[in-house]
């Protein structure tokens, strides 16, 4: 269960657990707890690469100590050691996968069984699965008949030319026609029945040869397809049997690792707190003592030791009182006032007090006016918005080019909620961007290069952690529709309002170490394509099937969210998000990566770099041949937009503050 370097941790906690130990001088075979202690420390903090400091600080404080141990005394060591003990309680930690016993971990699966058992599913599989029993589907047949090159008709001729048939003796026929035959009505009504007979056994064996080449180049298509199948299958489950075989593994080892890990640190701590006396009790605080006129007085602070000291105390009249001062420890004195000392006191006498404000007329009967203070909330609002606007204009220009105007308008906002012990986010965002362009010349047209209305509302519930049980609602469509321009040729339009939009319902945990980084597992995850104006816009372009105007379908869902400052008034901000569609894992999939660089130029004009690539599997495309006429298929598209604009640009970030009034 447990290694050697583990037993000999549990040997120090049982000597710790089972002495008493008093750091006196005369105290024996300290020094050689001491040697042994010491050396369980370097190995774990500096030595032994296998762990990990889970806090660079405290490693930094652990050596320190050993240095003060080892070679001279160290200051607030023992005070930030005694705080991570209170606060954190781990100091190292170790990835599973550096065990170094795993064989020996009950449940552990070695590479032999596994091999062992991959034998096994092989001769299983080959048992039970042959591959001229693999159905083939009717499309690879359809396919492997169009790639066929047949002898057309008319054409059979060729086959006994390339000498891939010959002709039999009865059907032979001279090249040249002697006279003799033309001359004789009986010879040339025979070369003319012969030549009928050569025409129909050419044909019947073009025939013949045409559909031996099919069967022939049809059974090798499918006797590939079945190979290939069967070889996919096999590999299939093989590797899903592998992909047990280390989830299995890695959670065996995970678990065995943490109860070690526990148990170590457990002991590191019994061990620090044995060293950390030790180094308190003969470390030694020099304090010195100042009155008002500079004399000073020095006093030597140690554990176990009194000592004591006079310090005349002074005023700006030079009046001096005796302050006897003694140590009790290293960290604490006693102040008392010398012996020698008298106090003349005054005696009390009785008075009595009269309130002149009495007198004072009574103008306002309102003797109190409430007085109001403002109280933070848990919420914070706030967003930010940037207008584009780039103009060119030409007038006969040689180089070429045409005048154009453009715009692109973006508007984002937010409502956090954030309870005051952090256990409870509520993230409410919404993003409208919206741009248009206008070419210049006679024939040109208004354009839309971009369009987005997005909201999102994320609600999430501490875990453990820096994890929160979270639930996401996700809306997202565009306002206004767009055409395949020129909008002449091409009059109908590919999306409107809610034409598709897409919703997203999901549940999972979601990652968040600090504020600038936000990782999204939803394994329960809905996704919902609907168009709303199906006579408008074709549904079948974005995975919907004909005659219906939405369709759910469940998935995994991923998503990785991260700011950062590049530089002084430079950032950048990542959106990552994937969708794996549970019904075809393996097919079906959507990405969706938006990267936004910001410069702020001044507090009005910033510039901003956007790209933004879409992968949607319901989102299909048009295909076109080599001379660019469309085939009548569909396929999805990486879709990529990018755009670079500098604009007037305007931030909101604020508490969200209630006004109370005391009473």
């Amino acid at each position: 269960m447990f290694s050697g370097k583990g037993k000999f941790i549990l040997f120090i906690l049982f000597f710790i657990g089972s002495s008493n130990l008093s750091w006196a001088q005369d105290n024996p075979g300290k020094d050689e707890l001491l040697l042994h202690n010491i050396k369980m420390l370097r190995s774990y903090f500096l030595e032994d690469k296998n762990w990990h400091i889970v806090k660079s600080e405290v490693g930094t404080d652990v050596e320190a100590l050993l240095h003060f141990v080892e070679d001279q005394p160290i200051n607030a060591i023992i005070k930030n050691l005694n705080d991570t003990q209170r606060v954190d309680g781990y100091y190292v930690t170790r990835l599973p996968e550096n065990v170094d016993d795993s064989l020996s971990v009950p449940g552990y699966i070695s590479n032999d069984a596994l091999n062992q058992e991959i034998k096994i599913i092989k001769s299983v599989y080959e048992a039970s699965v042959k591959p001229e029993e693999i159905s083939v589907p009717a499309d690879v047949i359809i396919a492997a008949e169009q790639e066929i090159v047949q002898i057309p008709e008319g054409k059979g001729m060729k086959l006994f030319a390339d000498s891939v048939y010959t002709f039999p003796d009865s059907l032979d026929i001279p090249e040249v026609i002697p006279d003799s035959v033309l001359n004789s009505t009986d010879l040339f009504n025979k070369l003319v029945k012969t030549d009928s007979l050569r025409r129909v056994y050419v044909e019947q064996k073009r025939l013949f040869y045409n559909d031996s080449v099919k069967a022939d180049h049809i059974n090798k298509v499918v006797s590939n397809y079945r190979i290939q199948k069967y070889k996919e299958d096999l590999q299939y489950r093989i590797k899903t049997y592998t992909d047990e075989v280390r989830l299995n593994n890695y959670h065996v080892l995970k678990e065995y690792n943490d109860s070690v890990v526990a148990q170590v640190n457990d002991s590191i701590k019994a061990v620090l707190n044995v060293l950390m006396d030790y180094a308190d009790f003969i470390d030694t605080t020099q304090l010195t003592l100042t009155n008002l006129k500079g004399e000073k007085e020095q006093l030597l602070l140690q554990n176990g030791t009194e000592r004591y000291s006079r310090i005349w105390l002074k005023n700006q009249q030079n009046d001096s009182l005796a302050v006897m001062i003694k140590n009790t420890d290293k960290r604490t004195v006693q102040m008392l006032i010398d012996d020698g000392v008298t106090f003349s006191r005054f005696k009390e006498k009785q008075t009595k007090d009269f309130d002149f404000e009495s007198l004072k007329p009574n103008y306002n009967k309102f003797t109190t006016v409430g007085k109001s203070y403002e109280l933070e909330t848990p919420w914070n609002i706030g967003g930010d918005g940037n207008i584009g606007l780039t103009q060119t204009y030409t007038d006969n220009w040689k180089k070429g080019g045409k005048s154009s105007l453009s715009t692109l308008m973006v508007l984002k906002g937010f409502a956090n909620y954030s309870r005051k012990d952090g256990k409870v986010k509520w993230e409410n965002s919404a993003e409208f961007r919206n741009g248009w362009i206008k070419p210049g010349g006679e024939d040109s047209e208004l354009q839309k290069n971009d369009d987005k209305f997005e909201i999102t509302s994320r609600y999430g519930v501490s875990a453990f952690k820096k994890w929160y049980y979270s639930a996401e609602l996700n809306f997202n469509t565009q306002l206004f529709r767009g055409y395949d321009y020129p909008k002449s040729d091409n009059p109908d339009p590919l999306s409107a309002f809610m034409a598709p939009s897409k919703t997203y319902v999901k549940l999972g945990l979601d990652y968040k170490p600090h504020k600038r980084l936000s990782v999204f597992l939803s394994p329960l995850t809905l996704k919902n394509i609907y168009v709303r104006d199906t006579s408008l816009i074709d549904p079948v372009d974005y995975g919907i099937n004909e005659g219906r105007k939405a369709f759910w379908e469940p998935g995994l869902n991923a998503e990785i969210s991260y700011k950062t400052t590049i530089a002084e008034n430079i950032s950048y901000e990542t959106k990552y998000k994937m969708f794996i569609n549970y019904k075809d894992p393996l097919q079906k999939f959507d990405l969706n990566w938006e990267n936004n660089f910001k410069m702020q130029l001044n507090s009005y004009i910033d510039l901003r770099l956007m790209f933004h690539f879409i992968y949607d599997d319901d989102v299909t495309f048009p295909v076109y041949d080599n001379d660019g006429n469309p085939t009548g298929e569909k396929e999805p598209k990486l879709q990529v937009k990018e755009f670079f604009t500098i604009g007037f640009s305007y931030k909101i970030n604020k508490k969200v503050m209630r006004t109370h009034r005391i009473r």
